[in-house]
């Protein structure tokens, strides 16, 4: 006895075959946005703010006291990098590009704010070395001792120790080579050790 053919008295229903869509990767996606951004388009270049406005801060905030110079060198660095972007070639990183003209707006800056008066450092101002249970004179001496470091040597500390970035990442965002910010961080520690030293409890 024959098998009956499952095909036999009926008609076939073609299967559709769904392919995954291509995925695009951070870098694809600020390529594409930097391209129609040079095209003139206005919300690929908000694209891109948004995509490097909180490590474009961080950069800012490690070099200055304040939050608020730290905004304003984020927004003229915005605004500078938006000036030049005809400039600015597609195949090199974006976010390398950007961080070094926002330390630059920010190293400016600070150099304008030199006189300020260390105590003026905000409180949401992240210590490498602070504990929330030190005493408010502890505290102080550490906020004076971070805002004598020279801006790049302050910078550099702040965003290894505190951000966790890399020495060769700081050197893309400040624009130096690497070997230079391993050389500011220890320059950094040394003159942080040094400035502390009289609040360091002796041994009983």
């Amino acid at each position: 006895m024959r098998s009956p053919d499952p095909s036999a008295g009926s008609s076939a229903t073609p299967v559709t075959v769904l392919r995954p869509a291509p995925v695009i990767s951070d870098r694809e996606a600020e390529r594409a946005f930097v391209l129609a951004a040079q095209g003139g388009d206005a919300q690929a270049f908000s694209a891109l703010v948004r995509m490097h406005q909180q490590r474009a801060y961080a950069v800012a905030r490690a070099v200055l006291l304040t939050h608020e110079d730290a905004e304003d060198a984020v927004q003229e660095g915005f605004l500078h990098a938006f000036k030049a972007l005809d400039r600015f070639r597609p195949d090199q990183p974006f976010g390398a590009w950007l961080h070094r003209i926002v330390s630059n707006a920010a190293l400016d800056l600070a150099r304008r704010r030199k006189v300020r008066d260390a105590d003026e450092l905000a409180e949401t101002h992240a210590s490498p070395f602070r504990d929330p249970g030190e005493g408010d004179e502890l505290r102080r001496a550490l906020d004076r001792a971070l805002a004598t470091l020279p801006s790049r040597q302050r910078a550099v500390l702040v965003l290894h120790d505190v951000e966790g970035y890399k020495h060769a990442e700081i050197g893309q965002m400040l624009g130096i080579p690497e070997g230079t910010a391993r050389s500011d961080l220890h320059h950094a520690r040394a003159a942080m050790r040094a400035a502390l030293a009289p609040h360091r409890p002796t041994a009983s």
